[in-house]
């Protein structure tokens, strides 16, 4: 065992960090926290200052026992967790879970994973700041103290599995008043006229928008105020009023942060926040590039603008040498950091801005690429000269004379507004979206007179505030002061997960009736912990104790004894859903007893039978529905519409339950077919919900009931090559010599055995995450009809069905499969059932139909 030990959190980042400190050095992964608070009991001592009573996760007992060993027989103990709340705490909890004697413990922080920094920080190791720790400890318990006693309550009155968070709670606040706020919108009607004109004796044609009406501000309501307004102004005479023109300069954004880079990708690359977040860790942590791992970005957990001097000269030197001097500034571009940005970290840029995306085209994920290229240009665009603008206004004014005046109007001023850039500066690496400005001017002159070619009405409504996106709703937690860089993709991901919000296609989020009542609950009876202005005020309180300012205890004890106040009274006051009052007296039609409300785990509000257990009779709320004037094609019964909660119109019959059809709406409201779906027993790849195989005129595809994922059934020899590799880039290596790991097989199945075998005899369980994913193929099961899955299990690649747990038929793939016997097809033959028996089938199938009998003569 080497004479000094580094422990960092993944094996990723281990093997990272082990290319450049040498062979004294051992590097070892944690896999993240070790200690927590205890997952079935409360774990903090309210009584005796908030004392966490931590345990040993179950998953960390194996790696505490080896760094135990490890640590025994090292000289020094260096450990390096990330450079924040969560990584100091990291390494305070394996001080004590390991019993290190704290002589020879040393503290390593770095910011980028580069050979510079690496040994510039175990050159000069720090000591654990107990500050971050205690601020990382108050997050931890206060988050304990809100969610393990406001869960119950909201579970206890609602429904069962439902959760409640410090920072979740406010951020399902903020959609649900947003949705409010759309609903109670009234759009009013407007109209906007332009002028489509041409200088007297000149080709080019522009446009001006009108902007008054006899001197005041048009207001044009409605269609016959446009048309009299229209006709009045085609008899005038035009000519340019006034011209206006200026320079305006269009700065540079500043390096990404970690809330401004999960914006980024949201809106231009359709990543979530949690997806974000995972693939920079993997670019920080180290991405293998030529056979070795390399560190691409910066930390990405940050709130700081800063930027390192060396990089700071480095990406001016590379502006310089590809875009040439005018593209430098005189001195370097610096931005003003958010309030409570920690000074000594960085924002997120590339490690080597030498390392261009293009060379790493090849070697990063699609997702990892496209990720890489944004953090690579904004930090670039950053260090450019502004893009130069010259901006044109010029005021159009309309005379009528006195014989075509009609309703009053006597002029009419246009304005026209034109923009062309001098100078591209930073665009040059980061393009901006076009507006209505960008048009050229043709060549004016004020008091010169312009032709009227053509005026145009066009009506509009207002427009309400959008619903809330991911990226949307991160700038809005941000400019409250709510939650930090590490919180807000776990935020988001939690109202997802439990239902409280739904995500839609155009990736806004809307609350489901579940998380309306949720929010509506939580503001009446614990108004201050729902107040944004008290939750800011707590993280301000949070930042504190980190700076070293306040107590964690104390701050705690302030929060709680408010918060234990309205906690009781709550418990006596909150009603629950079941005893709400639904508008009238319905009695189960089965047992006769009260009908009552209740919340579905997936948001959805509908009635179900006080008798529950007992009885289980439940019927949807009709409350948001209509009767219409179709009529069921199987009963007779008159439809009803409504509305599914992804917001899509639907008709369903009046006759549930007895007569369950469903069917859907076209644009001129008549009923269509819907396209059939069949349940599988497989989960969504993306968010981990229910998929259902889809029947219609583009064939059968596989589709997620939630996020609408979807794929396409493969044939089995597509399958088959899909699903080769077991071991990838992301499997960490041996942990004894660190050599790659080979999949092995033995008698009691598949494993991970060290390459170096014999020399080296390290073995390791292959995980489940460790397989690859399931793929529908287009075969069928010969019991239920449903498509094979093609996976792998304990002994190898087999077929499943996908309606499993209903039907748990398999089928077991041969090691030698004979090929196909049909001209130029080159696929196998592989052993085939239906309900007449066994047979021998292509693999290529359906694009190959060659079949033939098992034990005769083969047979097209």
């Amino acid at each position: 065992m080497p004479e000094k030990l580094v422990i960092v959190e993944s094996p990723a980042k281990a093997r990272t960090i082990a290319r450049y400190l040498g062979k004294n050095y051992g590097v070892e992964a944690s896999g993240g926290h070790v200690r927590d608070l205890p997952p079935r009991r409360f774990g903090v001592d309210v009584e005796n200052g908030f004392e966490p009573d931590y345990v040993i996760m179950p998953r960390s007992r194996k790696t505490i026992n080896k760094l135990k060993k490890d640590a025994g027989q090292a000289d020094v103990v260096f450990l390096a967790p990330d450079p924040d709340r969560e990584g100091e705490a990291i390494a305070w909890h394996l001080i004590h879970a390991l019993n290190l004697d704290e002589a020879k413990v040393r503290r390593a922080t770095f910011h980028e994973i580069t050979r510079t920094a690496i040994h510039e920080a175990f050159n000069k190791p720090g000591e654990l700041d107990m500050n971050l720790v205690n601020a990382q400890q108050a997050r931890r318990i206060l988050d304990r103290l809100v969610g393990y006693e406001l869960s119950p309550l909201i579970s206890k009155k609602i429904v069962r599995g439902l959760s409640a968070g410090r920072v979740q709670s406010i951020a399902l606040r903020l959609v649900v008043e947003r949705e409010e706020e759309i609903d109670a919108f009234k759009p009013q009607e407007y109209w906007e006229i332009t002028a489509i004109l041409r200088p007297d004796g000149g080709a080019t044609e522009f446009e001006a928008k009108l902007t008054k009406l006899n001197g005041s501000k048009a207001k044009v309501e409605n269609r016959d105020q446009a048309l009299e307004a229209v006709e009045a102004l085609k008899t005038g005479r035009y000519h340019i009023e006034s011209i206006e023109k200026r320079k305006t300069g269009s700065r540079p954004a500043p390096p990404f942060i970690t809330s401004s880079l999960q914006r980024a990708a949201s809106s231009t690359l359709n990543m979530s926040p949690a997806q974000t977040m995972r693939e920079a860790q993997k670019l920080y942590e180290g991405v293998e590039i030529n056979g070795q791992n390399e560190g691409l970005i910066t930390y990405m957990r940050t709130d700081s603008t800063a930027v390192s001097k060396q990089a700071l000269e480095a990406v001016r030197k590379h502006i310089k040498e590809v875009h040439g001097d005018r593209y430098v500034p005189g001195k370097p571009n610096f931005y003003k950091a958010p309030k409570a940005a920690q000074a000594a970290h960085e924002a997120i840029r590339p490690t080597d801005i030498s390392r261009k995306p293009d060379f790493l085209k090849n070697k990063l994920s699609k997702r990892q690429w496209q990720l890489y290229d944004l953090i690579y240009r904004r930090f670039v665009a950053s260090q450019m000269k502004p893009a130069v603008y010259a901006l044109t206004k010029v005021e159009i004014q309309a005379s009528l004379p006195g014989k075509a005046r009609t309703a009053g109007i006597t002029e009419g001023t246009f304005m026209a507004k034109g923009r062309e850039m001098i100078f591209d500066g930073y665009t040059r690496v980061m393009p901006r979206k076009k507006d209505e400005q960008d048009q050229i001017l043709p060549p004016l002159e004020e008091k010169a007179a312009v032709a009227l070619q053509q005026l145009e009405p066009t009506q509009h409504f207002t427009q309400p505030p959008p619903r809330y996106t991911e990226a949307s709703l991160v700038r809005e937690l941000e400019r409250k002061g709510i939650g930090r860089p590490s919180t807000y993709a776990p935020t988001i991901s939690t109202l997802l997960k439990r239902n409280y919000v739904n995500r839609q296609k155009s990736r806004s989020l809307e609350p489901t009736e579940l998380g309306k009542v949720v929010v509506h609950k939580l503001m009446e009876h614990f108004p201050t912990e729902m107040d944004y202005d008290f939750t800011r005020k707590m993280e301000e309180k949070l930042d504190m104790v980190e700076e070293g300012q306040a107590d964690w205890r104390r701050t705690l004890s302030e929060f709680y004894t408010r918060f234990k106040t309205d906690l009781d009274k709550a418990r006596e006051d909150m009603v629950s859903v079941a005893e709400t009052d639904i508008g009238k007296d319905h009695p189960c039609p089965e047992c006769n007893k009260k009908m009552i409300l209740r919340y579905s785990r997936t948001g959805d509000r509908f009635l179900g039978c006080s008798g529950f257990p007992e009885c289980k009779h439940t019927e949807p709320l009709d409350d948001e529905s209509e009767e219409t004037e179709h009529q069921c094609p199987n009963c007779n019964k008159m439809m009803m519409k409504r509305i599914s909660r992804k917001g899509n119109p639907y008709l369903s019959c009046s006759g549930y339950p007895d007569c369950r059809t469903v069917m859907g709406i076209d644009k001129d409201g008549k009923p269509v077919e819907l396209n059939r779906r069949d349940a599988m027993g497989l989960s969504c790849p993306r968010c981990g919900e229910k998929t259902y195989l889809e029947h219609g005129d583009d064939g059968t595809v596989v589709v997620c009931g939630r996020c609408q994922w979807k794929d396409k059934p493969r044939t089995l020899q597509e399958a088959l090559e899909g699903t080769e590799e077991v071991v990838g880039d992301d499997t960490p290596p041996c942990d004894e010599c660190a050599a790659p790991m080979q999949v092995r097989t033995s008698k009691k199945g598949l494993f991970l055995g060290c390459s170096n075998y014999p020399q080296c005899k390290g073995t390791r369980r292959l995980g489940k995450n460790e397989l690859p994913e399931p793929v529908v193929t287009c075969e069928r099961c010969e019991q239920c009809g449903l498509p094979l899955v093609l996976r792998w299990g304990k002994y190898g690649r087999f077929l499943a069905c996908s309606g499993f747990p209903k039907c748990k038929n398999t089928w077991r793939l041969p090691k030698n499969m004979e090929e196909c016997p049909q001209t130029g097809c080159g696929g196998r033959l592989i052993p085939k059932a239906s309900q007449d028996g066994q047979y021998l089938g292509c693999n290529r199938y359906p694009d190959c139909e060659y079949t033939e009998d098992v034990g005769e003569k083969r047979r097209k």
